[in-house]
């Protein structure tokens, strides 16, 4: 069986594109893995000033700013590629999904690896931001807007600013990255039933303390003789 083509990625993950031809023509994700690859062969043979303008000249047709340096595996996808920015030393692995806005960024100025490292089948939510040498391991599935600041263990999913797992166990491709559980939202309604039992507790104790009797021998006043 011939493995799938990149171009065949896109219309298995995006349904946008009614046939081959539009996708080829109109797939702006494509278009940037595209130019990528072509881009980080002459990096490779330190053909660095070609490689930066094939860079370049992607950047400002497709909106994604791929670095040569990077290294990305096979079947990688990028749904719409406005605001991608992936650094130099990122290295990405096989069957990897993301969406726009997402940064594979440094947090660093030294010369060393600074990138984050994707493992396969990681699916990345738009706007999501990825800082720093982190793992993130196989099958992971990193929710919209989230920041990731430490590494992530395989088979989990992760949510938040910054990023905090929600889920184990994540085994298949799933492009859903909006309907994730919600870590805040889950401390903040456990509060708001603390707080309802707190306030039944007080008012079972008002009500004993109404019909409890007065402990207390009433007091006799008699007029004097």
């Amino acid at each position: 069986m011939a493995e799938k083509s990149e171009l065949d990625i896109v219309l298995e993950r995006d349904p946008a594109p009614k046939s081959r031809a539009e996708a080829m023509l109109f797939s702006h994700g494509l278009h940037a893995i595209k130019t990528y690859r072509i881009s980080h062969k002459l990096y490779e043979k330190k053909v660095y000033l070609f490689a930066r303008m094939i860079n370049y000249i992607s950047k400002i047709l497709t909106g994604a700013d791929i670095h040569p340096g990077a290294k990305i595996g096979k079947r990688f996808f990028i749904d719409h590629a406005t605001g991608v920015v992936i650094g130099e030393t990122s290295e990405i692995g096989d069957d990897v999904s993301i969406f726009q806005g997402v940064t594979l960024g440094g947090v660093s100025t030294h010369k060393g690896k600074r990138h984050p490292t994707i493992g396969n089948r990681v699916i990345i939510g738009a706007g999501a931001t990825i800082l720093g040498p982190v793992t993130i391991g196989d099958n992971v599935r990193i929710g919209a807007g989230s920041v990731v600041v430490k590494d992530v263990p395989p088979n989990s999913t992760v949510v938040g600013i910054p990023a905090k797992i929600v889920h184990s166990e994540t085994t298949t491709i799933d492009l859903r990255h909006d309907d994730l559980p919600d870590p805040i939202m889950k401390v903040f309604i456990d509060f708001c039933h603390n707080l309802t039992e707190l306030e039944y507790r007080v008012s079972k104790i008002e009500e004993n303390a109404k019909t409890k009797p007065d402990d207390k021998k009433e007091i006799v006043h008699r007029p004097p003789k």
